[in-house]
């Protein structure tokens, strides 16, 4: 949904973009640096994954705790904060997934 919506925003003012210019904005482009807050926190989850050592609870909790706080939108936090705060002002479809996300957090 958050590259969804970051693509749309920069569609609207540099014109439209392939599926592969669009990779390379994700990977170069400043706009859409925000993003890798994410991308960092899924490698994480594959890596605990695919670990040789089972994964421990306190991992899990530290984790979840991590991605609470990443996912908690603010006006006037640090940049990824702000850019979702924004993209929730936004876009209703990233209000629904945050509420889903929120809920799947809050019953671990």
């Amino acid at each position: 949904m958050l590259l969804d919506t970051e693509r749309i925003s920069y569609e609207q003012v540099r014109g439209r973009v392939s599926n592969g210019e669009l990779l390379r904005l994700v990977i170069e482009d400043e706009q859409f640096a925000w993003l890798h807050r994410i991308s960092e926190v899924v490698v994480q989850i594959d890596e605990m994954l695919q670990a040789d050592k089972p994964v421990s609870l306190e991992d899990v909790g530290n984790l979840i705790a991590d991605v609470r706080a990443l996912l908690t939108p603010q006006e006037e936090g640090n940049a990824f904060a702000r850019k979702y705060y924004t993209a929730l002002q936004r876009e209703a479809s990233v209000v629904l997934a945050h509420a889903e996300v929120s809920q799947l957090l809050a019953s671990k």
